[in-house]
């Protein structure tokens, strides 16, 4: 497996991750585009790159490499082919059907530096842009929509987890449900398969896939198993065909997993991904929304002959953790304690969201201070971060990062 590239478990020592730093990308919401954005409410930038880098450099303070989206990004386009195919990619996957419009934007995209692209990539294009290069008008430059970009922005990315997954010593490309955050995938993609840094491990992508899965819903239990999350985001017939690939033997591409635990929750915005109700924080603990404990139904996937799955329901989660972890018993922490109101105020703000830097180590937002001394009181150590504005996009500590290497248990 790759040195710079591999993660076995959710709680092994931390040693690199893949962030990015909010930027220009959140200057695009507005009260109309909210919902479609998948924010509730606009969040203070300054204040949220301020807290993000608080969160980036208790990282680094706790032993952990930080890597940038946009760095790497920026790195891979100093190739001129790449930039050329990534312009290419983003006016065709933008929509814009005006060859004359295509060629204007094209043009444009083509005379910038690769951190300018990056930008564009990331923060989108504004159309008042480009207006004063538009000499010819047609119909549809007068009557256009009121939607201010030519390509869209990406306000969602500083959620790193969901559009790739390192799995073993492979990097899974996930297929992302909505369609304001398709494109990030399209970024990750760029950064595995052209950045060094991913220049041996392998690369899982079903180019072919209508269906989705997204990281929030991918934990890696142990070297043996995966967990998956069926919810609002990650539906029945991607989980198959991730466990199609990563319990493959290693000679056939695979990963040569033996489990996928299949987790279902219930499919509501408060808990699109299964990390926004059940998280690791030890090798035999979790941190749950204990709302959910009567809706979950759990599901055990191995490879059976001729290729095909053998899937078989389980009694319930805690049996299937103890198997899949082979311990006598597994400690289901409840995020809140017993306390219904607070365990639903603060899961809406992630405190089931921790990540995991170590065994019994983690971090999360500060403002979950029931759930925080719940888990302290389970003996795990709590690293708090300021979160008011990163909390904005409904997503904590693990929805912003994208564990590279972890090591072994």
């Amino acid at each position: 497996m790759s040195s710079s590239i591999c993660v076995t478990s959710e709680v092994g020592n931390l040693k690199s991750v893949l962030l990015h730093r909010p930027g220009r990308e959140l200057e695009s919401l507005t009260p109309q585009y909210l919902d479609s954005m998948l924010f509730e409410d606009i969040p203070f930038l300054t204040q949220m790159q301020s807290e993000h880098d608080l969160f980036a450099a208790l990282l680094r303070e706790q032993g952990c490499t930080v890597f940038y989206i946009e760095t790497l990004l920026e790195e891979v386009f100093k190739d001129e082919e790449e930039r050329k195919r990534a312009v290419a990619y983003l006016v065709d996957a933008s929509q814009i059907f005006s060859p004359s419009l295509k060629l204007i934007i094209e043009e444009h995209l083509l005379a910038c530096s690769a951190k300018q692209l990056v930008g564009y990539c990331i923060a989108g294009l504004l159309k008042t842009e480009i207006d004063d290069k538009v000499k010819q008008k047609t119909l549809s430059y007068h009557i256009r929509d009121t939607f201010p970009y030519y390509i869209p922005p990406l306000p969602n990315l500083y959620f790193t987890r969901d559009p790739a997954t390192v799995v073993g010593g492979s990097v899974a490309i996930n297929v992302m449900k909505t369609e304001s955050r398709r494109r990030e995938n399209w970024v990750l993609s760029l950064i595995a398969r052209h950045h060094p840094l991913f220049s041996s491990a392998r690369i899982h992508q079903d180019y072919t896939s209508r269906s989705n899965i997204e990281g929030g819903d991918i934990l890696m239990l142990n070297d043996r198993c995966v967990i998956c999350g069926c919810s609002a985001r990650t539906d029945s017939w991607a989980i198959e065909s991730f466990a199609q690939r990563i319990l493959a033997p290693i000679e056939r591409g695979g990963e040569g997993l033996e489990t996928v635990l299949v987790i279902q929750i219930p499919y509501t915005r408060a808990y699109m991904h299964l990390d926004t109700v059940f998280t690791m924080v030890d090798r035999d603990a979790f941190c749950m929304f204990p709302a959910i404990g009567s809706a979950v139904k759990v599901f055990s996937m191995k490879q059976g002959k001729n290729n095909a799955l053998d899937i078989h329901a389980e009694p319930s989660l805690k049996q299937a953790l103890k198997k899949a972890l082979q311990v006598p018993a597994v400690n289901i922490i409840n995020s809140g304690g017993d306390d219904a109101i607070a365990s639903a105020r603060e899961q809406w703000n992630d405190s089931t969201n921790t990540l995991a830097i170590a065994p019994k180590k983690v971090i999360t937002y500060c403002r979950n201070v029931v759930s925080n001394e719940v888990l302290a009181n389970n003996g795990i150590e709590v690293l708090p971060i300021k979160g008011s504005e990163l909390v904005r996009g409904r997503g904590g500590p693990r929805c912003m990062s994208m564990p590279l290497l972890r090591e072994k248990l």
